[in-house]
């Protein structure tokens, strides 16, 4: 028994352990690789990094290199064939929260890595944007 009504799930994705784990998760749970969108968020580096003032690194590459190192893991995890990869530029709860409503989404699985305390105050965390600013569930993840 399926409990989703075939809606799609988002999986934000940072290429950490953690985030392969929330993609085999919600495989279980939707069961058709093609209702999956793997969104990983990335931000433009500063103006003044060497490889944007050369030319050598912008918007395009970057996606690119994204695109291609998802690809290479996906060449390892053939259950995940199917799966639907999108790069964004931007700020990343805004942006995973953005996709999914204006794709329709029924669940948000997505990874935590378990930050407290100071270190969580001084990086953030993603996870709990997602949640703050979702219109459908969330489920998080965690070690």
């Amino acid at each position: 028994m399926n409990l989703l009504s075939g809606k799609p799930v988002i999986v934000p994705w940072d290429f950490s352990d953690m985030s392969q784990e929330a993609l085999s998760k919600a495989l279980g749970l939707a069961k058709d690789p093609d209702l999956i969108h793997v969104v990983h968020v990335t931000q433009l580096p500063p103006v003044m990094e060497p490889g944007v003032v050369w030319g050598s690194l912008d918007e395009g590459s970057i996606i690119k290199h994204c695109e291609d190192s998802f690809q290479t893991v996906l060449a390892s995890r053939t259950e995940w064939t199917g799966v639907h990869f999108k790069v964004l530029v931007g700020d990343p709860g805004l942006s995973i929260t953005d996709y999914a409503k204006d794709h329709g989404a029924e669940l948000i699985v997505i990874s935590s890595h378990g930050h407290t305390g100071l270190s969580r105050l001084l990086l953030g965390s993603v996870a709990e944007r997602v949640v703050r600013l979702a219109h459908c569930p969330v489920l998080v993840l965690r070690k």
